[in-house]
């Protein structure tokens, strides 16, 4: 009924067995795999104009595949006109075959998009979770440049299994995320 994602094929099929060996691994539900990818950007111009929120809402959707929810204000700045409560920005969790799907168009096809691109940082956040910041979300075959008033930078969290930072980046490289050759 349900086809499985290409890259959760791969997966299961392939890089399982390989990161089991290559990390010497003594069980098959050690190797690390990715849990779920979070989309988040922050719109500052919300603010001062609401309706800028909902079209940031409805191309997220469009890239994600998935609605995206509204994020909110936890406390209130006055040197930002900020108050408590006000939306602020929009995010999407992604898991199972949309994250697969995602995480396929990201590496595939999205970041050999960006300009002057010479690989991605291998550094992770010590938890074996993976930051990426892009700062032009036209990279994204499903972003119109007719609909969009400007450019727009977002973050890409993608969280995996791992114990440490080795072996997630081990299940990245074996994904070919394209990290700078160091």
């Amino acid at each position: 009924m349900f086809m499985k994602a290409r890259l959760e094929t791969l997966y299961k099929d392939k890089i399982c067995k390989d990161l089991k060996k290559e990390l010497a691994l003594g069980n098959i539900m050690e190797v690390p795999k990715v849990t779920k990818i979070v989309l988040n950007m922050g719109v500052k111009d919300s603010v001062a104009d609401s309706k800028v929120l909902n079209l940031v809402k409805d191309i997220f959707g469009k890239i994600s595949g998935q609605s995206a929810v509204r994020t909110y204000a936890k406390k209130s700045i006055a040197g930002f006109k900020l108050r408590e409560g006000m939306p602020i920005g929009v995010m999407v969790t992604l898991r199972g075959r949309k994250m697969y799907d995602f995480l396929d168009k990201l590496i595939n096809i999205s970041i050999p998009r960006v300009k002057d691109f010479h690989g991605l940082n291998s550094k992770l956040d010590g938890n074996g979770n993976y930051n990426i910041g892009l700062k032009d979300w036209m990279v994204f075959p499903e972003v119109d440049y007719d609909s969009v008033d400007k450019s727009r930078g977002m973050n890409i969290t993608i969280h995996t299994s791992a114990k440490n930072d080795d072996h997630a980046i081990a299940l990245l490289k074996s994904f070919n995320m394209p990290f700078k050759q160091d």
